[in-house]
């Protein structure tokens, strides 16, 4: 005699070995496999700024890679500290990562008496994506050809010109006041939500001068909209090969880099973060990638997930440096 099992007996046979199971102990019911639905990516900063830029280089390609939505959320303000929170109170389970840089991850914690997030206890790094230099920009009326005429207007006016920022306590606010304490000059401060809100009033005359990610900035270099009177780290950028460093231009011994990478919050499963980590380190090593973050000259870093925290850590005291020399303050 043959046996054929149907499907209510194969049904009532699985019931009863799952009823076995939790008899025994097993939980009836795994967990689902990560991921299996969308997952959010907050960006701390606006639409357009070189933050936003840059995740929306690896957002579609991860995506791809998950095999999920990645979508991007921008939550800006407050020095970035507006997004981290958004990060660090979402459930750790995979469904939340954000962008983190040496705003958020190196800076606030001098330039801020307190911060309503504590990035060590509260994040996890993910991955570290890369750095981007930023550069001086002036209004094309500006009578200046170089940073050297620069300082001697800005010596010879105090106060009078004005320096637009990203915002209060991000690189290219830094950069400037670093600028200010080495060269002696007194350049007033107007700080802006994001980029490109400074960027637009600098072609339009509103603001003198600012400092800013070439990532962002670098199109309107190009094109002849503002003009470049140097860069901050302490080699030349391959896309502006033509343009000095600062300290090449007379300011001796400046130098300021950005970087970012991508943060969860703390409690994601290590597995979790393994998976994120292998997937970004794909997307950084594709071709496409590697020549989109070419033309906005941002430098690529492929590395373990600790790499990100090791890199802020190390900048801490730097940073904290930069801050008390220039007496940086919030606005």
């Amino acid at each position: 005699m043959i046996f054929i099992a149907t499907s209510s007996f194969i049904r009532r046979r699985k019931l009863l070995q799952g009823l076995l199971a939790t008899a025994a102990g097993v939980p009836l019911i795994a967990r689902a496999a990560w991921p299996d639905k969308p997952i959010r990516f907050v960006v701390h900063a606006v639409a357009g700024s070189a933050a936003d830029l840059i995740c929306r280089v690896v957002a579609p390609e991860l995506s791809k890679g998950l095999g999920v939505g990645v979508v991007i959320d921008n939550k800006p303000g407050a020095g970035g500290a507006i997004g981290i929170q958004e990060i660090a109170r979402a459930a750790p389970d995979g469904y939340t990562i954000g962008y983190g840089n040496v705003g958020t991850l190196a800076i606030n914690q001098s330039l801020y008496s307190k911060l309503p997030y504590d990035a060590d206890k509260q994040l996890a790094p993910v991955a570290i994506l890369g750095s981007v230099q930023n550069a001086l920009v002036v209004n094309n009326n500006l009578p200046v050809k170089n940073v050297r005429e620069l300082i001697t207007l800005a010596k010879n006016n105090p106060g009078k010109l004005t320096m637009g920022s990203a915002g209060n306590g991000t690189t290219l606010h830094l950069s400037g006041e670093l600028f200010k304490s080495m060269t002696g000059t007194f350049i007033t401060h107007v700080p802006y939500r994001g980029s490109p809100q400074a960027t637009q009033d600098l072609i339009g005359g509103q603001v003198d001068l600012m400092f800013d990610n070439l990532s962002s900035i670098l199109p309107h270099i190009k094109s002849g909209r503002v003009r470049a009177l140097g860069v901050t780290s302490s080699r030349r950028s391959p896309a502006l090969p033509d343009v000095p460093t600062i300290a090449e231009a007379g300011v001796t011994g400046y130098e300021t880099t950005a970087w970012g990478g991508i943060v969860a919050p703390a409690g994601t499963p290590r597995e979790i973060i393994i998976r994120l980590n292998n997937e970004i380190n794909k997307v950084l090593a594709m071709p496409a990638v590697i020549e989109r973050y070419n033309q906005i000259a941002f430098d690529i870093t492929i590395a373990p997930p600790d790499a990100l925290f090791e890199r802020a850590l190390r900048e801490r005291p730097v940073w904290a440096q930069v801050i008390q020399r220039s007496g940086a303050k919030v606005d």
